[in-house]
């Protein structure tokens, strides 16, 4: 996933790789490529300002696009770019500016305002166009399994529908109706099980299943509006066990799906459960959320991801309680490790394991893990 950035933030885009085992950002200056477990700075190249840079899982493999503040770096080229050789291997050029860019090792989507480009990823043959509503902040999400291989797209600018596209049979799969405000922040499970949304007021959060387009659950964030700025499902190839989100708010939310779904079979088979249209017996779910307050300033922009969740017995009790890792990059700069530790009655403790200045020559500091 890349997120983009307001022109005064010291980042410009910031994207995990498609097992977050490694990290980019970019600057006006260049961009850095990062290890999360050792905060070792893996790659780095200073030749100007890049929106876009996406990896493919740990390879030497970069899809990079410039920010147009000089001719080589167009912001609408896309270059297949070697980190070992130090040299562009394809460049692909549009009539518009590129928004976004997803891959795996199979296909490559390259999102634009009003059109979204589907390619082989190893001939780069275009396989499909799919012409899309306006979409200006290049909202998509990408679940790079071969196996459940989807993206979601944008599919109105006045409600919050998502038309769900399957990449690998290069067909549109269906259209989800999630929200009644236009999306903001939209994320697929690394399986393509699961597609979480949520709206431009952000108090709701939804998930749904992908193969049958039907609503799982949906959890309440808060009850004021607030900018979601990213989402992202827990690491597991079958249900994920957490939902976390980044807020304009400068909080950071987890969701527990695995406590969701549980209580949910419980009051689904009461009496009460039973009779409640779908609608009224959704709003009845417990939150199971779980928020880490000032986290981030207030209207920053930040990235949160989920990249390990451990299931610990509880020697007191004897029950199964959950350990997640979750990794945060902040728009000012600053790269952030929570462990986020949840029992079984649903309760959380959070620590801040480590901390990372990303921007080191800007704030005079050394680059290196802060153990917190």
């Amino acid at each position: 996933m890349t997120t983009q950035s307001s022109s005064n933030s010291s980042i410009l885009c910031a994207s995990f790789n498609q097992d977050n085992s490694g990290f980019a950002v970019s600057t006006r200056d260049g961009f850095k490529i990062f290890d999360p477990n050792t905060g070792r700075l893996c790659y780095e190249r200073a030749v100007g300002a890049f929106i876009i840079v996406e990896m493919l899982y740990s390879s030497s493999l970069l899809a990079i696009v410039g920010a147009g503040e000089q001719p080589s770096l167009s912001p609408r080229r896309l270059c297949l770019f070697n980190t070992t050789t130090g040299t562009a291997l394809r460049e692909l050029n549009f009539l518009t500016s590129i928004l976004a860019v997803r891959l795996n090792r199979k296909r490559l989507v390259v999102v634009l305002q009003e059109k979204t480009y589907i390619y082989d990823s190893n001939s780069l043959a275009i396989l499909d166009t799919i012409d899309t509503v306006p979409n200006i902040k290049g909202l998509c999400a990408f679940s790079p399994s071969l196996d459940g291989c989807f993206l979601a797209l944008p599919a109105s600018t006045t409600k919050g529908s998502v038309l769900v596209y399957n990449v690998m049979e290069v067909q549109s799969h269906c259209e989800i109706d999630a929200h009644r405000a236009p999306l903001a922040a939209v994320a697929l499970s690394s399986n393509g099980m699961y597609i979480a949304t949520a709206s431009e007021q952000g108090t709701i959060i939804r998930v749904h299943l992908v193969l049958e387009a039907t609503k799982s659950y949906s959890f309440r964030r808060g009850t004021y509006p607030s900018t979601i700025f990213s989402l992202s499902f827990g690491p597991s190839t079958q249900l994920p066990d957490i939902l976390v989100a980044a807020s304009s708010s400068g909080s950071v939310h987890v969701f527990s799906l695995g406590f969701a779904i549980n209580q949910r079979s419980r009051r689904s088979s009461s009496f009460l459960g039973s009779i409640l249209p779908d609608s009224v017996n959704d709003a009845l779910d417990p939150a199971h959320h779980h928020v880490l307050h000032n986290a981030v300033p207030a209207g920053v922009k930040s990235y949160v991801v989920v990249r390990k969740v451990d299931k610990v017995a509880d020697t007191s009790t004897g029950c199964v309680a959950c350990r997640a890792t979750l990794s945060v990059i902040t728009f000012n700069g600053y790269f952030q490790e929570y462990i986020v530790n949840i029992n079984n009655q649903n309760e959380s403790i959070w620590s801040l394991e480590r901390e990372l200045n990303l921007l080191p020559e800007i704030s005079g500091e050394e680059q290196h893990f802060q153990l917190v």
